[in-house]
């Protein structure tokens, strides 16, 4: 069944909707936010897009492969920018590394 298929990718993309929401927050919360306005702003524009894909994967849309791309390319440029900070926030951190495993399920379930 597609179900079963798609858990990984789905499991995927609810991790990191949670990773990108928690790293938007906790920037916020940074002492320098103005460092942060480009992270903040690709944490919330994947946290939206990982959401949206995850809707339509579940429910076998037709348009899924053309969300996916889009969510793998917001994936890769929110990790690309979370991780010049991984190195000094924990957050950035877990959140590049969410982002990298979402890109590659998005690629491998366009594939499929």
């Amino acid at each position: 069944p597609m179900h079963t298929q798609n858990q990984s990718l789905l499991t995927a993309l609810a991790a990191c909707v949670a990773a990108c929401e928690h790293c938007a927050t906790a920037c916020l919360q940074e002492p320098n936010v103005k460092m942060m306005v480009r992270c903040i702003a690709l944490d919330r524009d994947c946290a939206d897009i990982c959401a949206l894909t995850a809707r339509f994967v579940a429910r076998g849309s037709d348009h899924a492969a053309h969300l996916l791309r889009e969510c793998a390319e917001i994936c890769r440029a929110c990790g690309d920018e979370c991780e010049q900070h991984a190195a000094h926030m924990a957050h950035c951190r877990e959140c590049a590394e969410a982002c990298r495993r979402c890109e590659e399920a998005c690629n491998a379930g366009v594939m499929a």
